[in-house]
């Protein structure tokens, strides 16, 4: 029995004070041995637990012959975006979770092998084919995981695609809300590179709602159109003291960092950087808050969490790595209020000890307060990661989008064709924040049916 190869990372010590990216990757001879591990089932369900459809079993046995670009295009096939999702899809939760290797031992490594498989790739510059010809034009809006998954299928079938996006820079969520110490961004422009290689139109600095309207973009032309606009809204939790200045909610936080580069001296956006800092919530954007505050030079950080470490939403890899770095967690806590200082500047939390009752509708158990046992916790800043929701200018403007009380566009479940005929939509704008790769799956099944559409006006 073979050993399942992990990956090699950073040291705690040396990834203290830089936002290099933690995980180093695989050898050609670390990625072989791996690929040896795959047994090759006829059944395959790792394939049904990937949300894009990847054959997985396919492009490791490439890996294990050495022929990383027949990996490569098996991948390809599937998905857009194999160097992010090799970094930052839950395979635990999905394909590595139903792996048959993993009844009697250690799932095969399948994100880290399709990380190999993507950076070996890239490094090896390979020119890339150009889809054409072009038919038919559909306009995509939002450069994050749904846009970029849907462009990629439309592209292939040889659809004209102008991609749009409102901030100067692509990738959405993957650029603006993901450290780079867990995704690089030349990263995400490689991925969004090789997609403007086959031809997709790239456009950016443009807010459909606000620059253009969904009536322009259908007066421009384009016979289907795709939103894929994210959550970008906050929450907030309502309590005393969430207005101090020195509190930020993550999506700000990480996007005047990762955007902005608030890290710099001469940032026209700057950070407060806190010594004591405090991050409400236990998903992997509050650990990607609470570990990036570290890096900015905070003395202590708390990552407090209502539940236990059982609930706890984020990636385990990323637990074990954030308690590496010195992140305190603070579980089974709740925040009841945010104390000021005489100058209103933050100067602690309020909290209060949670027992766990009976599950909730989430099916987590529901957390309870404890009023007996309340503590104060010395902070200088908090960074609210408690969720998020679609924002909701594009609903201002284009009244006969239908939507949920939360903002959330209403789709077809088999289409994803929104209320209005030949507008689709997918990603978390319909589910609310959720992972890069169901942001995919969303996309891809939005694509399938402008494609379905698109050939029936052939015909």
């Amino acid at each position: 029995m073979i050993e399942r190869v992990d990956m090699r990372h950073r040291r705690a010590s040396d990834r203290m004070h830089t936002f290099d990216e933690v995980n180093l990757g695989y050898s050609d001879e670390e990625a072989i041995l791996e690929a040896s591990r795959c047994l090759d089932c006829k059944h395959a369900p790792c394939i049904a637990g990937c949300p894009v459809g990847i054959d997985i079993p396919g492009f490791i046995k490439k890996v294990h012959q050495g022929k990383v670009e027949e990996a490569f295009e098996i991948i390809s096939q599937s998905s857009s975006l194999p160097a992010v999702c090799g970094r930052v899809c839950p395979q635990e939760t999905q394909c590595e979770a139903v792996c048959v290797k993993g009844i009697k031992g250690q799932s095969v490594a399948i994100g880290h092998l399709e990380r190999y498989v993507s950076d070996t790739h890239y490094q090896k510059k390979v020119e890339t084919t150009v889809a054409h010809p072009f038919s038919h034009k559909v306009a995509v809006i939002g450069s994050g995981p749904a846009g970029l998954s849907c462009a990629h299928d439309l592209i292939h079938e040889g659809i004209a695609v102008d991609l749009y996006e409102a901030l100067h820079l692509p990738g959405g969520v993957l650029t603006y809300g993901i450290p780079s110490f867990r995704l690089p961004k030349d990263v995400v422009m490689l991925e969004v590179d090789e997609l403007t290689k086959k031809g997709v139109n790239l456009i950016t600095n443009v807010i459909i709602g606000k620059t253009l309207s969904l009536e322009d973009l259908k007066e421009m032309g384009y016979q289907a159109m795709f939103i894929g606009t994210g959550a970008g809204l906050p929450k907030f939790m309502h309590i005393p003291g969430e207005m101090l200045p020195g509190v930020y909610s993550a999506n700000e936080y990480l996007t005047r960092l990762n955007l902005m580069k608030a890290y710099e001296k001469d940032s026209a956006t700057p950070l407060h950087f806190g010594k004591r800092v405090a991050v409400i919530g236990g998903g992997n954007v509050a650990l990607d808050a609470a570990r990036s505050a570290r890096r900015l030079g905070a003395d202590i950080v708390y990552l407090v969490y209502r539940r236990s470490r059982h609930e706890l939403p984020a990636r385990q890899e990323e637990v074990i790595h954030a308690e590496e770095e010195g992140i305190i967690f603070k579980l089974l806590t709740g925040v009841k209020e945010i104390l000021g200082d005489e100058q209103g500047q933050v100067k602690a939390i309020k909290c209060v000890e949670m027992t766990l009752g009976e599950p909730d509708a989430s099916g987590r158990k529901r957390p309870i307060e404890n009023p007996k046992k309340m503590m104060i916790l010395p902070v200088d800043e908090v960074i609210m990661a408690i969720g998020t929701t679609p924002n909701p200018l594009i609903l201002h403007e284009e009244k006969d989008l239908q939507s949920t009380k939360e903002g959330c566009l209403i789709v077809s479940p088999e289409t994803h064709e929104t209320s209005i005929p030949s507008v689709y939509a997918g990603g978390d704008v319909v589910t609310g924040s959720a992972t890069v790769i169901l942001a995919m799956e969303a996309g891809r099944k939005a694509a399938k049916a402008i494609i379905h559409q698109m050939n029936e006006r052939r015909i």
